[in-house]
């Protein structure tokens, strides 16, 4: 099938044609027909399958031209590198039609997104948070919204977005068609899916967790992290085909000490990104991958599912991810659009428990290669590797409350006080030999 057998109209196939596409994915051929009947979607397929194109192609395809401009079509995005992403995926197959789209995200110029959603919009991409805000400020009119997609479902309730996307579905009209599309189905999606949607015909590409045929993996059993760090220079220096390569590590500290390690030998051909970096920051760091300029970035999970670079060489797991489902979303940031990919994961004794959790989801054994040779073993630890001592903690034996005595002590002799009644006259006779009267005054 080609995309010429769709119910295409011409725009929309000769901004396919532009762009060299000609065959549709599983997942873009499969939804199609679903989302051209109006009912509700829920899309199952992994990173790197197409499915921007998926929900895009029919949504563009049924959008209807309107001269109040307020938005039919409402994109919902985990992060603000996704917004900027399906917009620009979004001005490319409208290329040849009358549509204005605009993206609103967090960290952005609220005031200016506000002036933009006000001059009139047919399609908006959003972040859960900043749409929130536009619409109960007053700026976005949602009134007019038909179609409601969700992308990444998954990732966007592990973030924390769940009373923002349940507010927006409750904001928007109810009378609308909703497209969901996640790597995996979690209980906190089928409970979304189940409350706000109308019974969602399930499209499912591959099984969750099936690897990428067109990837191959790798792996080593590496020591500690500065032997990482040897191990990935060593690897960078000996093969000139690892031309983009993309480095996840484990958390946001780790990103900022590996960084720190590769600036120096890599002098701006290395960046950073992570959620802590500012929005200008990592929108440059990208661009300057894209571009070519950037040899490496070194990213966190979060940047995983919002990251959609071309032509990306290798994946480097430099720490093997706790979550199964998120070393797929890792390895698939290569491998796309039918080009092969390497991924190559670096795994610390503690992480095999994580290995064999990947290799159970994917029903696949990730090949192990033996160190090379003229790599530096390091002995050195960080802060997080050095063993810790924990010291045993004995608290005092508190006595049992019977074997307690009174709250007090006898006092000494001398401090001892006996209430005495005196007898002055007595006092007198011991002391003076005689009684002691007093002379009445005259």
């Amino acid at each position: 099938m080609t995309f010429e057998d769709l119910n295409l109209t011409k725009p929309l196939l000769n901004a396919l044609a532009d762009l060299g596409y000609t065959t549709p994915t599983t997942i873009q051929q499969k939804v199609f027909s679903v989302t051209m009947s109006g009912q509700d979607v829920c899309g199952i397929a992994q990173t790197g399958t197409g499915k921007t194109f998926a929900y895009l192609l029919p949504s563009l395809r049924q959008l209807q031209f309107s001269k109040e401009r307020l938005p039919q079509l409402l994109i919902i995005v985990p992060t603000r590198e996704l917004v900027v992403q399906v917009m620009e995926e979004t001005k490319k197959l409208s290329a040849y039609m009358t549509v204005e789209t605009v993206g609103v995200y967090g960290g952005g110029n609220i005031k200016i997104q506000m002036a933009e959603v006000k001059n009139g919009a047919d399609i908006i991409v959003a972040t859960p948070g900043r749409l929130v805000d536009l619409i109960m400020n007053g700026s976005l009119k949602v009134k007019a919204v038909k179609k409601l997609i969700i992308d990444e479902v998954d990732e966007m309730l592990n973030l924390g977005f769940r009373a923002q996307l349940t507010n927006i579905l409750d904001l928007i009209p109810q009378r609308r068609q909703n497209l969901l599309f996640s790597a995996t189905i979690t209980q906190h999606v089928e409970l979304l899916m189940k409350t706000y949607f109308n019974n969602p015909v399930r499209v499912e590409a591959a099984p969750a967790g099936t690897p990428l045929e067109n990837i191959e993996q790798r792996a080593y059993l590496v020591p500690n992290f500065y032997t990482k760090v040897n191990l990935l220079d060593l690897l960078l220096e000996e093969n000139e085909d690892m031309t983009k390569v993309l480095v996840f590590t484990a958390t946001k500290k780790l990103a900022d000490q590996l960084f720190a390690q590769m600036e120096v030998a890599y002098l701006n051909k290395v960046g950073v990104i992570h959620s802590n970096k500012e929005q200008n920051n990592r929108f440059n760091t990208v661009r300057q991958f894209q571009e070519g300029n950037f040899r490496i970035i070194i990213a966190t999970d979060i940047i995983a599912r919002g990251l959609d670079v071309a032509e990306v060489s290798h994946v480097i797991n430099f720490d093997i991810p706790e979550t199964p489902e998120n070393y797929i979303h890792r390895i698939g940031r290569t491998g796309r659009a039918d080009k092969r990919g390497i991924a190559i994961s670096f795994i610390t004794e503690a992480e095999k428990e994580f290995r064999d959790n990947i290799e159970e989801l994917m029903n696949y054994q990730i090949p192990e290669l033996p160190l090379p040779e003229n790599l530096k073993i390091s002995e050195v630890l960080t802060e997080d590797e050095q063993p810790k001592i924990f010291m045993k903690s004995i608290e005092p034996k508190r006595p049992k409350p019977e074997d307690v005595g009174p709250a007090f002590h006898e006092k000494k002799a001398k401090n001892q006080k006996v209430n005495v009644r005196r007898n002055h006259a007595e006092e007198k006779m011991r002391k003076y030999g005689r009684p002691i009267k007093r002379s009445g005054k005259k």
